[in-house]
Parts: structure tokens; sequence; C-alpha cells
């Protein structure tokens, strides 16, 4: 039974865990299509992250260096980590990232955007946090990737061009510092810190 483009209800006819990690899980889903048939849909469930542009007074932004394995290379990103359990309060995890990754602290806070990284195989949301009133704190360097990373500071403008220029490619880096130059600008304004994050990944959370 056909219906109108737009009115499908996608429903799960059946579900079954291909994996379930620490930091994820990974189930196939078969679902109904329009039309009749069904299809399977490979989905990673996570517990989301956060990432943060580190805004100084003189319009720098912090960025980082660092080697990602599943591209196998380096690349510019923001400051960033993952969400590391389900009652962590994702501001409590930027502030978290902002010490460990670049040794800095905040003294105000915003939301820039949230971010389906990737929506056709993966319920990960990235929510972009705007930094600013910045103080230098001791880094704490937790694991071997960490302390591999290089620490840059830029002029936002240099970022921005940077990242039309396709040289930053990171996901959460492009929307975040792109975010950050239209508020900057007074081209719009941010979201208050604890702003409702209606989008925040809760599949793995559930599964306890």
């Amino acid at each position: 039974m056909s219906t109108r483009p737009g009115s499908h209800a996608f429903e799960v006819v059946s579900t079954r865990d291909i994996h379930v990690g620490r930091i994820l899980a990974l189930r196939l889903d078969e679902v109904a299509m329009p039309g009749g048939t069904t299809a399977n849909r490979e989905v990673v469930e996570h517990l989301g992250a956060v990432a943060v542009v580190a805004l100084d007074d003189d319009g720098s932004v912090a960025l980082i260096h660092q080697y990602r394995h599943p591209v196998g290379d380096r690349l510019w990103e923001l400051p960033a980590g993952l969400i590391d359990h389900a009652d962590e309060d994702p501001l409590e995890a930027a502030r978290r990232e902002l010490v460990e990754e670049v040794g800095l602290a905040a003294a105000d806070w915003s939301v820039l955007v949230d971010l389906a990284v990737s929506p056709g195989f993966t319920d990960e949301v990235v929510r972009v946090y705007l930094a600013t009133g910045l103080s230098t704190v001791d880094r704490v360097v937790l694991g071997d990737e960490e302390a591999d990373l290089v620490i840059d500071r830029v002029p936002l403008a240099e970022a921005v061009r940077r990242v039309l220029a396709g040289e930053i490619t990171n996901a959460a880096a492009v929307a975040g510092l792109l975010a950050a130059h239209a508020v900057t600008t007074g081209a719009v304004g941010a979201r208050p810190a604890d702003a409702p994050w209606e989008g925040r990944p809760r599949a793995f959370e559930r599964r306890g």
C-alpha cells in the first residue's frame, strides 16, 4: 500500500546486536520500507560527544592536530571528547576536555551547534560549545594519543579560511568554527550553555 511521500512509518521489524563495546554498539535493524518491502540498516549507537571552540580575547581559537586511525591521518580539530557515561552533564564533559587537551579553563560558555555527524549509519550527535574568558591551567595528559597532540592558536578568521580551503575537515570543527564566526560577527546569537539537547543519543544509554 503506497503512502504520501514523507508520511511512511519506518518501523523496526526485527533487530539483533552485532557488537556491544564500552563506548558504542553496532546493531542490525530490519526496517519496513514504503511499498511493503524491508531493508537492513546497520546502526552504530553512541553516547554522544562534545567539542569546544575556545575563543581568546585576541580572537584566536585553540586547535589540536591529532592522529585519527580510521582515516590514517592527523587532522586539525577542536578540543573534544566522548561523554563518558549516560548521566554525565555535557557541559562538564566539555570543561574536562578543554583542560585535558589544551590546558584551558573558561569563565563563559554557550552552545553553538548540535551536529548529527553521520546519520546514515550512526546516532552519534556532537554538541559544540563556545568558551570565552579563558585562563591557563595545568593540562592533564591521560594517554599516548593525548601525549602526541600538537596544540596551536590561530585567529578565528584564519581557521575559517582553512575550513573553506579544505584544510580542516573534521565535522565538529567545521561546524563549530563556522558557527563561532557567525556568532562573533553578530549574524546570530548562541544558545545558553544549558540549552535543551533534544537530539542527544539515548539508545546506547538504555542498554544499561
